[in-house]
């Protein structure tokens, strides 16, 4: 496994790389999220490059930049167990160097749920994925479930930028008490982490109500709030039901595919989760077709 970190030593190693290429971005701080991603690039392509890369554009002055999780042995350890060829672990002045200027911005998609909540985050995250594409030039790029509407801005991007890849969305990987992992979990007391599958709790509530038959959005949403608002050490920002495609908040009964997006503050960690509905879609097979594929628009 190579790991560079230099422009000039990732153009050099990409033009030594044969057959078709899997990316994997990333922040670091990998768990078994991550690793499912790896494999899935491992067993869809020839080689796998890895981005490990803490993105300053994606974070807010409140945010948590400075003490975001970084352990990057532990990281390259898990990263060669899984078979990737490359890895690349530029600096903010390798990507970003004085006097930058130039962004690329999605903008309907990108405006609710997390858009709302940190204004300019999708900015940064389409600024340094779109240079991480042009940088290793993939024909597969994936990403998680867990972030679905960065899914959604990511593949409108893609399509109406013209990349020539394909975004591959994997599932969610939880806990066995339904917390999606996160690198952000980590934040988390022992009494917080007992409190935190309340999100995971709280969709599956929602959804069976929409397997019994619920299809009205704000009695959906009812049941997201009320479980989360019983619960005392979690703190709700948001709980919405959107469109899954399009991401358009929904007022009327539909049958439509639903997204239900929840972010919720405990103690230092801020959570955000997301289930599909009907409940099926949530496997590989439907959710290439349910997270706001441009194609299907």
């Amino acid at each position: 496994m190579q790991v560079i970190d230099t422009l000039s030593e990732l153009r050099l190693a990409r033009k030594g790389l044969s057959g078709t290429i899997g990316l994997v971005p990333t922040m670091g701080a990998l768990h078994a999220g991550h690793y499912a991603l790896m494999e899935q690039a491992r067993g869809e392509n020839d080689q796998v490059i890895a981005t490990i890369f803490i993105n300053p554009l994606q974070f807010a002055p409140t945010e948590d930049l400075s003490t975001y999780p970084r352990d990057l042995p532990n990281d390259l350890k898990l990263l060669e167990s899984a078979g990737v060829d490359l890895v690349f672990t530029p600096t903010p002045a390798i990507m970003y160097p004085a006097d930058f200027q130039t962004a690329v911005e999605v903008s309907r998609i990108a405006q609710g749920l997390e858009g709302g909540q940190r204004p300019g985050h999708f900015r940064g995250v389409t600024t340094v994925v779109s240079k991480l594409f042009n940088l290793t030039q993939p024909d597969r790029a994936y990403f998680g479930q867990k972030d679905a509407q960065q899914v959604a801005v990511i593949r409108r991007m893609v399509y109406d930028l013209n990349f020539p890849l394909e975004v591959v969305v994997c599932p969610t990987v939880r806990a066995e008490d339904g917390l999606a992992l996160s690198s952000r979990n980590a934040y988390l007391t022992s009494e917080q982490r007992q409190a935190a599958p309340v999100l995971y709790r709280a969709m599956r509530s929602a959804g069976d109500a929409y397997d019994q038959g619920e299809r009205d959005p704000n009695r959906l949403r009812a049941i997201l709030e009320a479980i989360v608002e019983a619960e005392p050490l979690a703190d709700l920002e948001y709980a919405s039901i959107t469109n899954a495609q399009t991401l358009a908040e929904l007022q009327q009964p539909t049958d439509q595919a639903m997204l239900l997006s929840m972010a919720v503050r405990i103690g230092r960690a801020r959570l955000i989760d997301n289930l599909l509905l009907p409940l099926s879609l949530n496997d590989r097979s439907g959710l290439s077709i349910a997270l706001a594929n441009p194609e299907y628009q």
